[in-house]
């Protein structure tokens, strides 16, 4: 029987971990909170988490990355962006063979602005990886824990190890699909947490479902327009790790990034919702790096810049609102360039 390292004991690694147990491997739960290791080790909960869960037997908890990653085939990592290197510096000294490197963070590193894939190349050498993997779409780990039906999709440059990868997870209420755009899976991740927060924004406000569609359709174009520039293929973007994520999380209250923004909208300073929400809170650093990227790549993403104002220079969120509406008058559709005509185009 296959074993797998899942390294971050939050709802997402709890759940991923679940479907994993589901389809007959055995899970070395990591997390860096002995009390919490503990919990699923002994009473196969996770309470702080999913609470009402109970977990499988072939689930255990630790606190230990050197068992965790024992005789482990591939690790799946779902820590926060912010840890993500520290955590693979302490594994690069324990692994010693190659082995599938998954990761489930819909984040991109703070400081440094790189994605989760690009941090797991530069920390693991290659000839202790066979190869890096990204897991994302509309996915609630309250919902996943529930064997709800969910749909997602896994992304890697090399072809068959998204299959190795699919093959992990695949199963009857957990559907996944494979694609070769790392980039635009990991950047739709991400930015759709920055669009997600705006939404809550827009509830905590008391606007309506009007502002909200806009608000998502907007974003999109926003997120297609960075990623593009970064190498996406556009049509990503409409798929399940752009528009389907975009819309569970904008739309449904099991969103951190939603119940944020909206307890930011009813006037809340984001110490305060930060300190009450307990979890992380991805989108908050996530506005900062892309508000960086789009200033350094000069992408106008005024949406983000909208939520970046609210989040560290203290601008009204009916104000930011108001400059949105107020913008210049432009055309809906932008032309493409040339390059991006003929790359989508050759997929037609």
């Amino acid at each position: 029987m296959k074993k797998i390292a899942v390294l971050g004991a939050g709802s997402w690694g709890t759940a991923l971990s679940m479907v994993l147990a589901d389809n007959g491997f055995t899970v070395s739960l990591w997390s860096h909170r002995k009390e919490q290791a503990n919990e699923i080790l002994h009473e196969h909960t996770n309470q702080k988490y999913l609470p009402g869960v109970v977990l499988s037997d072939l689930i255990s908890g630790t606190n230990s990355l050197s068992e965790a990653l024992s005789h482990a085939s591939a690790v799946l990592l779902v820590v926060p962006a912010k840890a993500m290197r520290d955590v693979l510096k302490q594994i690069r000294t324990i692994i010693e063979q190659p082995i599938l490197f998954v990761h489930g963070v819909k984040g991109i590193e703070p400081g440094s602005f790189k994605r989760m894939s690009e941090v797991i190349e530069e920390e693991i050498p290659a000839s202790l990886r066979t190869a890096v993997v990204v897991l994302s779409g509309p996915s609630h780990a309250e919902e996943v824990a529930l064997r709800h039906p969910t749909t997602v999709a896994v992304a890697s440059s090399n072809i068959n190890a998204a299959q190795e990868a699919q093959d992990l997870f695949f199963n009857h209420y957990f559907r996944v699909y494979t694609n070769e755009d790392t980039v635009g899976v990991e950047i739709g991740g991400a930015l759709k947490n920055i669009i997600a927060l705006g939404a809550g924004l827009l509830d905590g406000l008391g606007y309506g479902d009007n502002a909200k569609a806009a608000l998502i359709t907007r974003g999109l174009a926003e997120i297609s327009r960075l990623g593009t520039k970064m190498g996406a293929h556009p049509l990503t973007f409409i798929g399940l790790t752009g528009m389907g994520d975009l819309i569970v999380t904008c739309t449904s209250v099991h969103s951190r990034n939603w119940r944020a923004g909206n307890l930011l909208g009813k006037g809340e300073k984001l110490d305060t919702v930060l300190q009450q929400m307990g979890m992380v809170v991805e989108g908050v650093r996530t506005a900062e790096a892309a508000y960086a990227l789009a200033k350094k790549m000069n992408i106008e993403m005024p949406i983000t810049t909208a939520i970046y104002q609210v989040l560290f220079e203290d601008k009204h969120p009916k104000e930011a609102v108001d400059e949105l509406m107020n913008r210049d008058k432009k055309d809906e559709i932008e032309p493409l360039s040339q390059s991006l005509a003929e790359k989508i185009a050759r997929e037609q």
